[in-house]
């Protein structure tokens, strides 16, 4: 399986800062120690071109996110400050799930070890988003004709608010979101399918959620590609969550897409999304937990 990373292209934060930027680079760490992964291939991405990036959003986001002439208060939105290091590393993370769709196409899964910056729209980044890496990801592969249709399986606690506006009234784009219902953003854009869940659901009643969710995407079929959000953050210990989803809880989640997938014969490119606990160790070690699941269903993919 090819794991696609970014965290050496970083993005410099002031002190105090609230998102868990050194959570990349551990969760590299954490893949290249496992004993359980080392079949596998990390691999630098390409950085996402101008080309690649006005298929998804606008001339004049594209250039001022570029030229570092966002407002104060696009930049107050996005949650980063600018900087050309701001600006590579989003293209970066971009071109992994780019990378990592491509992939999938042909190992049936990849992973890239960042991504899932869904709240980011055609003319704005939102909630520490910039580019929209699924939606480039899928429009690339379709100006291609290497695809027709896909799906996105975003399961971070937030509604992926930026991916349904891009795909909005885009039948080759199936949109499902399963968040926190009173959570970010404050106003929602509709997806295809959203499941808004109440504060404090465990993993009884989002297993159940999920599983009728993906029997709904499955009646949207037939499905090329399915790009996985799988984000840390339903996670009971996360700050920003208020869902109340055990480790376990959570490898659950991502075995039944994983078996979604093989059952409906459909490659994924997992992305990690969003993850915001106190203790950055039990980020690390819920992402490392969807690696390690991808991985298992590659070579589970690879014997058959």
């Amino acid at each position: 399986m090819k794991i696609y990373y970014t965290d050496h292209f970083e993005l410099p934060l002031p002190d105090g800062h609230r998102f868990p930027m050194s959570k990349y680079r551990l969760l590299r760490k954490a893949v290249v120690e496992s004993d359980r992964l080392r079949g596998d291939v990390l691999v630098v991405p390409k950085a996402a071109t101008d080309e690649d990036l006005l298929r998804c959003h606008s001339p004049r986001y594209v250039a001022a996110v570029s030229q570092g002439k966002l407002s104060a208060a696009e930049v107050r939105r996005i949650g980063f400050p600018w900087s050309p290091k701001m600006v590579q590393r989003s293209r970066r993370s971009t071109g992994a799930t780019m990378a990592a769709s491509l992939a999938a196409l042909a190992d049936g899964v990849s992973v890239n070890l960042a991504g899932g910056t869904h709240h980011a729209m055609k003319d704005a980044g939102e909630g520490y988003c910039v580019f929209n890496d699924a939606a480039v990801a899928i429009r690339s592969l379709q100006t291609a004709g290497t695809i027709q249709r896909a799906c996105v399986i975003d399961l971070d606690v937030h509604q992926g608010n930026g991916t349904a506006e891009i795909f909005q009234d885009d039948a080759s784009v199936f949109t499902l979101s399963i968040h926190g219902e009173k959570n970010f953003p404050s106003r929602k854009t509709a997806s295809d399918l959203d499941v808004a869940l109440p504060d404090g659901t465990d993993d009884a009643g989002y297993l159940s959620a999920l599983s009728d969710s993906l029997t709904k995407v499955s009646e949207a079929g037939p499905i090329d590609l399915a790009i996985f959000l799988a984000g840390a953050d339903p996670y009971l210990g996360d700050r920003l969550g208020r869902l109340k989803l055990t480790m376990e809880g959570l490898k659950r989640r991502d075995q039944a897409v994983f078996q979604w997938c093989q059952q409906n014969q459909t490659p994924v490119a997992v992305a990690m999304a969003g993850g915001y606990a106190e203790n950055v160790a039990e980020i690390v070690q819920i992402h490392a937990a969807t690696v390690d699941l991808a991985s298992q269903f590659a070579r589970k993919r690879q014997a058959k």
